[in-house]
């Protein structure tokens, strides 16, 4: 087995990749608060192509040290916005179409691997702080809630692990429409 040479990776110049196609996913931070947590977030979500990335609360912005250093280069690829109020962006995704999903553990959440997306439709996908997940009154406006199975004793995931494992499964939905 030999690994591939960056070359032979193909990898498009961040001009090519800002006017090619997109998901029509965004990913929204929730006040998370590490600044590695937010350069994963960007790195994953110019992996996959998505639409934008909105930071909101307390989540930190580009530029910063700690950012790039996980992000290696993603904040200038991928487009992205800060909201000061998580509601606030949320409300206006709902006014322009988008499907709002909190991806949290909760009352009547659906498991990820049952959750059916749908062609033509756009999703925001809702990811929280490291500790208290999802803020209560996002909470209140979501049009679903998708919750990834688990089966350890902690219960929970870092937010960059579970933005790629729902990115994931979302683009293996989508290539299937």
């Amino acid at each position: 087995m030999r690994k591939l040479s960056m070359e032979e990776l193909n990898r498009v110049d961040i001009d090519s990749f800002k006017n090619q196609e997109k998901v029509p996913f965004i990913v929204v931070l929730d006040n998370v608060r590490s600044m590695h947590n937010v350069g994963s977030t960007f790195r994953t979500a110019d992996g996959f192509a998505v639409e934008k990335v909105l930071l909101c609360g307390i989540t930190g912005t580009p530029p910063h040290r700690e950012i790039e250093k996980t992000a290696l280069g993603a904040t200038q690829s991928v487009d992205w916005a800060y909201h000061k109020d998580t509601f606030l962006a949320v409300e206006q995704l709902k006014k322009e179409g988008y499907t709002i999903l909190a991806i949290e553990q909760a009352v009547d959440s659906i498991p990820l691997q049952d959750y059916s997306i749908e062609c033509r439709k756009k999703y925001a996908l809702i990811f929280g702080n490291e500790v208290h997940g999802v803020s209560d009154d996002v909470m209140q406006i979501v049009d679903g809630c998708i919750e990834i199975p688990q089966f350890g004793t902690k219960h929970s995931l870092n937010v960059s692990v579970t933005i790629g494992i729902v990115l994931w499964q979302f683009m293996q939905n989508w290539k299937l429409l």
